[in-house]
């Protein structure tokens, strides 16, 4: 399916090189702002205060944020928890010690006496900072195995050029959405884990979609240099990356603007994600590809001449 056809191959691999500094400019930033400030952990990740909270009406969430801001609960997150109705709240703890858990969930309890509707608190839970740190190290290791996976798959269905190209790209897109996150400090969950796992795989699904026609071209066409190549498979695609995209990008966005505070951030970092994703495809990955030498040779065989006087099945005349 396609809105349009363009004829005329866009010559993108002219312009790699600036492609390319523009990526490491945003590669080398976002490395320095993890570097320098770091991502901002949730709950799960350094440990906390896990209420949860029930009313015999919809719950004003606005109103008990604002009231536990004011009683000095800062960075604490308050949503709704299966209905309107019911309401979680964390709270982050600096001692990680499970008495002062205890304390937070009286003061908590009396803040939230003080917005009325007659809260009922249905469970408090202590988070320990060993069992963020376990996740923590949990999450790493996903992405880690995810990586390998990816890199095998390509190598396997490609060729190792792709297989790097590939991995180098969408590494860039993971690295820039935490440089967003350190930058802003927004607050890092394991919903926001999800979205980079989920934009790591969404990002080599375009690179393979790329690849696919690099190597569908060069079987299929000769006398075409390896840029012209290129060119001709990113031109060639444009319509199914604004289709896909696009129709991604407006579910993430209605995410962004009607889901509230538990999807925000998710639908932040996939946004990121898929923007920087349809850009790493395109002009990083392809442009690595192009500088590693991949050719023609590399997908078609030569064909072997036959000596003369000997047939094919190996006898002479």
């Amino acid at each position: 399916m396609e809105f349009f056809r363009i004829k005329k191959d866009i010559p993108f691999m002219r312009h790699a090189l600036v492609f390319n500094i523009i990526s490491l400019t945003t590669f080398f930033l976002a490395v320095f702002f993890l570097a320098t400030k770091g991502l901002h952990l949730s709950i799960e990740f350094t440990g906390g205060t896990v209420m949860e909270v029930g009313y015999s009406q919809t719950a004003d969430l606005d109103k008990i944020r604002k009231q536990l801001e004011a009683d000095g609960f800062a960075d604490t997150q308050v949503i709704n928890f299966g209905s309107s109705r019911d309401v979680q709240i964390r709270v982050p703890i600096k001692s990680g010690k499970e008495s002062e858990s205890v304390r937070i969930s009286e003061k908590v309890g009396a803040s939230l006496q003080a917005v009325g509707g007659e809260p009922q608190i249905k469970r408090v839970e202590f988070v320990g900072p060993q069992v963020g740190k376990e996740l923590a190290e949990d999450g790493a290791l996903a992405l880690l195995l995810v990586i390998i996976g990816i890199v095998i798959y390509l190598a396997f269905r490609f060729e190792w050029r792709f297989a790097i190209s590939a991995i180098i790209a969408n590494l860039h897109d993971i690295i820039i959405i935490l440089g967003f996150f350190a930058f802003f400090q927004w607050e890092f969950s394991l919903p926001v884990l999800a979205a980079v796992l989920a934009v790591l795989g969404y990002s080599v699904n375009e690179s393979v979609v790329v690849f696919d026609r690099v190597r569908e071209t060069f079987k299929k066409t000769r006398g075409m240099t390896t840029p012209e190549i290129i060119d001709h498979a990113i031109t060639s695609t444009i319509s199914r990356t604004i289709i896909t995209h696009g129709s991604t990008q407006m579910m993430v966005v209605s995410m962004l603007v009607f889901g509230g505070p538990a999807l925000y951030y998710f639908a932040v970092a996939l946004t990121i994600g898929i923007l920087f994703g349809i850009y790493s495809s395109v002009l990083v990955a392809s442009p690595l590809l192009m500088w590693m030498g991949v050719s023609r040779e590399h997908f078609v065989k030569p064909k072997k001449e036959k000596a003369e006087g000997v047939t094919e099945d190996g006898a002479c005349v």
